[in-house]
């Protein structure tokens, strides 16, 4: 059985969802070849102030000016070559720690930050690195190592950036976004969903996410659909945010409004569907791709999810939309439009990659010589 540590960290929910999905492919097409071990590598092993890294995140990404600073401070080979400079001194022990209490056969890194300070502890524990690029478009230096085995995208447009950051070409594998296969399973009956759910089986459905903490305009969003009183529904996710579903249930709708905390049912609530309005995030935007919804895209982190939104308008599966009126413009028209809606709809089932997961599994398996 062939060993496998992946790298990750809670910063940002697609990194860890990325992770669970290859791992799932894994052990559906290679049942009791590999044992997995997936590791929180700032959590686990990092000092202060690094292992706060997840909470960090989540503080910087409420406020994208103060996200948009470091990220483009840092970004380009000789700004990231000063940060490995300056940082590993400090990681060199937690790194070499990481690697000597979880012996592996291989490593992935399903993570920016972790890949020059592996590769260079694993001078003295030798082994195969894949790393696997969770950020669509826009991708940061820090992503891109030349010395990695296996550099997999979910773009031409990250795999361009990456052989402009020196990775050689025959090891750039452009696959997709790994996401869990049940995103891939449709709907059987999608009539019978939407009964069970008590959703008016002919009105047009708005999905409203904000991802699993709830973040975004999501509540003005809302207020500006429900003022509008068009002829559509809409089913709001809060994810763990209680205080935005309290806001939310305590609204008086005009039009039928479904709202709903954390759930694990996304897939089912995106095939019962007709547009999706969400944040700019990689994940999100393939899961939409895949159940075949135009994307209204309400928010975006300042140059890492700038090419997101651009990779869906040009491709006509979406818009920008940075404010509640310019999403209800667009809910407006595809109300009134459904073929416009539908065109759409097509433009982003034409992106989607379902198979992601599988294929990132076989790359795995062929760099450890399972069959």
């Amino acid at each position: 059985m062939k060993r496998i540590l992946f790298l990750f960290s809670d910063t940002g929910g697609g990194h860890r969802s990325a992770t669970e999905a290859i791992i799932e492919a894994m052990s559906a097409d290679y049942p009791g070849e590999f044992s997995c071990n997936m590791v929180d590598f700032f959590r686990s092993y990092y000092p202060a102030p690094f292992k706060y890294a997840p909470e960090i995140y989540q503080r910087m990404a409420k406020y994208p000016i103060g996200w948009s600073i470091p990220y483009e401070l840092s970004d380009g080979k000789r700004r990231t070559r000063m940060a490995y400079g300056l940082s590993y001194p400090v990681l060199r022990r937690a790194m070499h720690r990481l690697l000597a209490e979880n012996p592996c056969d291989l490593v992935v890194s399903v993570h920016p930050l972790p890949n020059n300070t592996v590769l260079r502890a694993m001078r003295h524990h030798p082994k195969p690195l894949i790393t696997v690029v969770t950020d669509m478009v826009t991708t940061h230096a820090f992503w891109y190592e030349r010395r990695a085995n296996v550099v997999i995208v979910p773009t031409e447009a990250a795999k361009k950036l990456a052989l402009k950051y020196g990775v050689p070409e025959a090891r750039v594998r452009v696959i997709g976004l790994p996401v869990a296969a049940k995103f891939s399973t449709p709907l059987l009956d999608r009539s019978a969903w939407r009964r069970e759910q008590g959703w008016d089986e002919s009105l047009p459905t708005a999905l409203l996410v904000g991802g699993g903490d709830g973040m975004g305009p999501l509540l003005k969003v809302a207020k500006a659909l429900n003022e509008a009183s068009l002829p559509m529904q809409l089913a709001v996710i809060c994810g763990r945010n209680e205080d935005l579903k309290a806001d939310m249930e305590a609204l008086e709708w005009n039009i039928p409004a479904h709202i709903y905390g954390f759930t694990t049912q996304m897939p089912a609530f995106m095939g019962a569907s007709d547009m999706l309005i969400t944040k700019a995030g990689p994940g999100t935007i393939s899961e939409g791709f895949i159940a075949g919804l135009p994307l209204i895209l309400y928010s975006r982190l300042p140059g890492q999810e700038d090419g997101n939104v651009t990779y869906v308008k040009e491709n006509g599966a979406g818009v920008w939309a940075p404010n509640a009126k310019a999403v209800l413009e667009t809910v407006r028209e595809w109300v009134a439009q459904p073929e416009a809606r539908a065109a759409a709809a097509a433009a982003s089932k034409s992106l989607a990659k379902p198979d992601a997961a599988k294929d990132i599994a076989k790359v795995i398996a062929e760099q450890v010589g399972v069959a």
